[in-house]
């Protein structure tokens, strides 16, 4: 099974860019679907976007669409989520997965999570 580790998270002002990485171990990331999900606190966790296993299509939540993308560098093994437009809204946990789509929803693929990167956007 892949070990993903995610970093980049931090505190950023509204408008501002971030940019996550999620390191795979164990498996290449171009075995899988993969997809970034958050949690905000107190709220259920979320899906924000996917890449699909062929890297050539990808997914966004309404929320983040034409300010996020997800991407792959295959020879780091790595995905990546650039975020620009930061907003308070976006503020979560964001941690990345082997997904798949279930109907029109993408989904963890396994019931395993890393500990996350924390993004806060201040106002």
């Amino acid at each position: 099974q892949v070990q993903l580790v995610e970093s980049g998270g931090g505190l950023v002002q509204a408008g501002g860019s971030l940019r996550l990485s999620c390191a795979a171990s164990g498996r290449t990331v171009t075995s899988y679907a993969m997809a970034w999900f958050r949690q905000a606190a107190g709220k259920e966790r979320e899906f924000v976007a996917a890449l699909s296993k062929s890297g050539r299509s990808t997914y966004y939540a309404d929320s983040v669409k034409g300010r996020f993308t997800i991407s792959r560098d295959n020879a780091k093994n790595t995905v990546y989520l650039q975020m620009h437009n930061l907003s308070p809204e976006d503020t979560a946990v964001y941690h990345c997965a082997v997904s798949v789509l279930r109907g029109s929803t993408w989904v963890p693929a396994f019931d395993s999570w890393g500990q996350g990167t924390q993004v806060t956007v201040s106002s």
